[in-house]
């Protein structure tokens, strides 16, 4: 479900794909169709997906793709039933690709498809303040509050009991029952993903959503982006503080407590009952266990372990650095 709200104007020919990245081929079967563009581990039959790192060497094995653009240097990383197809960049073709399948999910420009809530059929369902924009495609449900200035884009769904603030924007999300969103939030725009060039930046495109499961809460000023390939995911009773921002396809697990300025990149897994301290970062692709607890101001630059208690930049465990800054 990473693309519920995009239109896929797939299939495409493998043919015309390799086309389209200005890769010639003698060894391919060019009439095969290929349905959609996929992560690995989400990817099936009849679709493309993309290896660029052996991080993911593991998924890589077991993906269920039909084809996969990645390097020469980890093409064996494959089954054999899934074909490689060889390039040098595998992020700029694997976003030139998600373009032909998802064209619309490259800009993020404002909805202009939006109405006056008092002139759609919330106006007698919702307890909204002033200036209040209501998209197309958005359902809401029983009990909910919207604040002053707040507009809620095309293609969202409010569960029950959740109160939304003033000066909020929200986009492409799916957002379960009893859950607060406070002021000046921007949830499920795009993310910041491209790649430089020297003559013009290449915009990545977004087809995932952003997904906040029951009984969260998120701060004041905080932004989650949706995600890429993927889905951004907030789960159950994790509660957020003020300005955060939590970048594409993260995954946050629930019981988890974030404070104030933390910053998290994209890509990462944060495990259930989490503690981050204020000010912490989390580098992106990295994977944080359960049971955590991150001091503030801690830079996570790897991976950390389930049940442990770190600080300090690099992160290490809070026993070392108090011992190393007495």
């Amino acid at each position: 479900m990473s693309n519920p709200f995009f239109k896929n104007k797939g299939p495409f020919l493998i043919l015309d794909i390799l086309n389209f990245l200005n890769i010639k081929t003698e060894t391919l079967t060019t009439n095969v169709e290929v349905t959609d563009i996929k992560d690995l581990f989400s990817s099936n039959n009849s679709e493309i997906t993309f290896l660029h790192s052996k991080k993911y060497k593991e998924l890589a094995s077991k993906t269920k793709a039909s084809f996969c653009i990645t390097t020469e240097s980890l093409k064996n990383e494959l089954p054999t039933s899934c074909v490689p197809i060889l390039v040098e960049n595998v992020l700029v073709s694997v976003s030139k690709i998600t373009s032909m399948f998802y064209p619309d999910a490259t800009n993020d420009d404002f909805d202009n498809s939006t109405s006056y809530i008092n002139e759609t059929n919330f106006k007698d369902k919702v307890i909204y303040g002033k200036n209040v924009l209501i998209g197309k495609n958005v359902s809401i449900g029983t009990n909910c509050k919207i604040g002053h200035n707040t507009i809620i884009e095309k293609h969202v769904s409010i569960g029950n009991d959740c109160s939304i603030g003033s000066n909020t924007i929200i986009r492409n999300s799916l957002i379960s029952n009893n859950v607060k969103v406070l002021d000046n939030c921007v949830i499920g725009k795009h993310g910041f993903g491209f790649f430089p060039n020297k003559t013009k930046n290449l915009r990545y495109p977004h087809v995932g959503i952003v997904i906040i499961e029951e009984n969260c809460e998120i701060g004041c000023g905080s932004t989650i982006d949706r995600g890429s390939m993927s889905n951004t995911i907030i789960g159950k009773n994790t509660f957020l503080d003020n300005q955060i921002h939590i970048a594409h396809n993260v995954k946050i697990g629930e019981n988890s407590i974030i404070a104030g300025q933390v910053g998290i990149a994209g890509s990462s897994i944060i495990g259930s009952n989490v503690r981050i301290g204020g000010q912490a970062g989390i580098s992106g692709h990295i994977k944080v266990g359960n049971n955590v607890e991150i001091g503030g101001g801690t830079g996570v630059i790897r991976n950390i372990p389930d049940n442990t208690k770190v600080m300090g930049y690099p992160a290490k465990n809070i026993r070392e650095f108090l011992r190393d800054n007495k």
